[in-house]
């Protein structure tokens, strides 16, 4: 008997794994499990239940979007446990997602290749929902412009949560820097200039400092 994996079931199926997983939960199917608690699919009850009209693939079809700003965040594994837990909602939601993108790159950067294919499949109508976990997520500045196009395309923008995590404070404090010291490069060299560089620079450092001593 030939076995799939979760990721092949799906694929054969035209679903999210998501969706096999809330069939699970709802009797449809019954995987083998393997003694590391791994799911495996058969073909032939994967093929009964086409057959059967039991499945419903209606359902509303999401796209998920992470993003942190730095390569370290990633690493540590930021990244990693901010799209678990939008999958996590997806799941509980019932939604059918339809595809997952990443950034790392600050929320001043509009030229995110994540954020570009979140727009492709929206211009598409290829998505209803677009599922963050909070609005700086999809940009620091200029969100409602976002929504607003998003919402033109036919898609709503979902954030699971209102309160920002401590990182993206700490984000927001490095791109607000990141701002100031852009419009402070243009006063150099002009009267008082250099005074208010040199004080900007030292305002970096300061927070630098802070946020390396919240990681020890």
């Amino acid at each position: 008997m030939e076995l799939l994996t979760i990721s092949k079931a799906a694929k054969k199926l035209g679903v999210h794994p998501n969706s096999l997983r809330n069939w699970e939960k709802q009797g449809l199917i019954k995987p083998v499990r393997l003694p590391s608690g791994q799911r495996r699919y058969s073909i032939d009850e994967l093929n009964k239940l086409l057959q059967s009209g039991q499945i419903n693939t209606g359902q509303e079809d999401v796209v998920l979007y992470a993003r942190v700003s730095t390569k370290k965040q990633a690493d540590a594994g930021n990244l990693n446990r901010q799209l678990e837990r939008l999958r996590q909602y997806a799941d509980e939601s019932n939604y059918h997602v339809v595809a997952e993108f990443t950034d790392v790159a600050s929320g001043l950067n509009q030229k995110r290749r994540g954020l570009t294919n979140v727009f492709k499949l929206a211009e598409r109508g290829e998505y209803k929902k677009l599922i963050i976990e909070y609005p700086d997520r999809l940009t620091r500045f200029g969100y409602s412009y976002i929504e607003r196009h998003l919402h033109y395309c036919g898609v709503e923008v979902i954030a699971t949560s209102e309160k920002e995590l401590e990182d993206a404070q700490s984000e927001l404090v490095r791109d607000l820097l990141a701002i100031i010291t852009s419009f402070s490069a243009k006063l150099y060299g002009t009267r008082g200039g250099k005074k208010i560089r040199q004080g900007f620079r030292e305002l970096i450092t300061e927070v630098k400092s802070d946020e390396e001593r919240k990681e020890k």
